[in-house]
């Protein structure tokens, strides 16, 4: 118990007082000690200290102890009040109870022990309900601040719900724009390589070698601008779901090298060998034969577009009865720890200054990764800088068509 305790005693018996003085010092309770005499007196005291205990006589003149129990803790006050009665019947103890008495005492029982274990119990009480008290307001603080933090996460969640719907919008849109574009765009470019190649077919004779070096260009380039409208074409489809594979069974040993010889011409003027092996026991598969090569040609000239010298190798192999596996290496520039994690991005390059050296879109991979995705495959990267890259790409031997 702490020392010096600030105790009232309300009590009209100037004896009474003395005698629960008396038990108290006896007991060795240290105390600063207040006394009333009546419930005028008392009120007057109470209004100018907080007591860490009070005493109250069960009748005062003019109003009995019953009362200032009431009225004390209709203040607001929870101050321990132990009952001083001379009667000791069950109801008055039940009333005195009720009306907020911590414990009442018969003064005709009152000795130093039972005084100082009243009071001990009485303010031990008062502390722990004090405590709980102060922890149950904590708890609805806490409450209330995360009643405010949970409405502000679900405004901010309604905001990211909104702002991802405009998203979702924003790229529908786009992707439809963008497919638009590229078919309004491929056809006056069909055209223009149609006229081209006429021209180079059945009037050969009648150019000068500047005209026909000018036509070759403007096929070349067409060329070139298909396919890069093709691949934004094929992002946009692929985006918006419009992508559907059309799987049939063809020889996966002839694709490769029919492909292969058709891109032999990108490795002109490189001292650049082409190498394939088939090490496949079975070369019949179930897949899209168009989007396969798609594939393979963006993985083949990606090789050989950045391998200057060396060597492009081609491989299918045996990964179980059911997969298979397709790998491209090359001992070009390699790709750094740091970049590869980019490299399947849309419209992501290695280097992206306008002075770079190799051209291109930077769709092509990520082109890539989504079809084989679409076929329930997966692809994986091997690089050093300086070294070379490997691709390898698993595939299933027969993928499964949608009903």
């Amino acid at each position: 118990m702490e020392e010096n305790l600030k105790i009232l005693i309300v009590d009209d018996d100037e004896v009474d007082r003395m005698a629960v003085s008396r038990a108290l010092k006896t007991a060795g309770i240290k105390m600063k000690l207040f006394e009333a005499s009546d419930y005028l007196a008392a009120v007057e005291i109470l209004a100018e200290n907080d007591f860490d205990c009070i005493f109250v006589d069960y009748l005062l003149p003019g109003k009995d102890g019953l009362a200032l129990v009431q009225e004390i803790r209709n203040s607001g006050s929870k101050v321990p009040l132990i009952v001083l009665t001379g009667q000791g019947d069950e109801q008055t103890a039940v009333d005195l109870m009720k009306a907020g008495a911590s414990d009442y005492i018969t003064k005709s029982r009152i000795t130093p022990d039972l005084l100082s274990a009243t009071l001990r119990n009485v303010i031990r009480v008062y502390e722990v309900e004090a405590r709980i008290e102060l922890f149950n307001q904590q708890l609805r603080e806490s409450n209330e601040l995360l009643k405010k933090k949970n409405k502000e996460l679900e405004e901010k969640k309604e905001q990211i719900h909104v702002q991802n719907l405009k998203l979702l919008e924003a790229s529908e849109i786009k992707s439809k724009f963008l497919a638009t574009m590229s078919h309004e765009l491929r056809t006056p470019l069909n055209a223009i390589m149609a006229f081209s190649q006429m021209l180079q077919r059945k009037n050969k004779g009648n150019f000068s070698d500047a005209q026909v070096d000018m036509i070759e260009r403007i096929h070349n380039n067409g060329k070139n601008l298909l396919v890069l409208i093709s691949d934004i074409l094929d992002l946009s489809k692929i985006e918006a779901g419009g992508l559907e594979l059309h799987p049939e069974e063809f020889d996966l040993s002839q694709l490769i090298n029919t492909t292969v010889d058709e891109l032999r011409s990108l490795k002109v003027n490189k001292k650049l060998d082409l190498k394939i092996k088939n090490n496949l026991q079975n070369t019949k598969v179930f897949n899209d034969k168009t989007r396969v090569r798609q594939v393979l040609v963006n993985l083949i000239s990606n090789a050989i577009k950045f391998t200057d010298q060396g060597m492009v190798s081609i491989q299918a192999k045996e990964i179980s009865d059911t997969h298979l596996g397709i790998v491209i290496e090359d001992t070009g520039i390699g790709i750094s720890a740091s970049d590869i994690k980019h490299i399947f991005e849309p419209f992501r390059q290695i280097n992206q200054s306008i002075s770079r050296k190799y051209a291109g879109t930077g769709l092509g991979l990520a082109i890539t990764e989504s079809l084989i995705k679409m076929m329930d495959g997966r692809i994986l990267v091997d690089s050093e800088v300086d070294k070379g890259s490997t691709f390898i790409v698993e595939l299933p031997r027969y993928i499964k068509v949608e009903e």
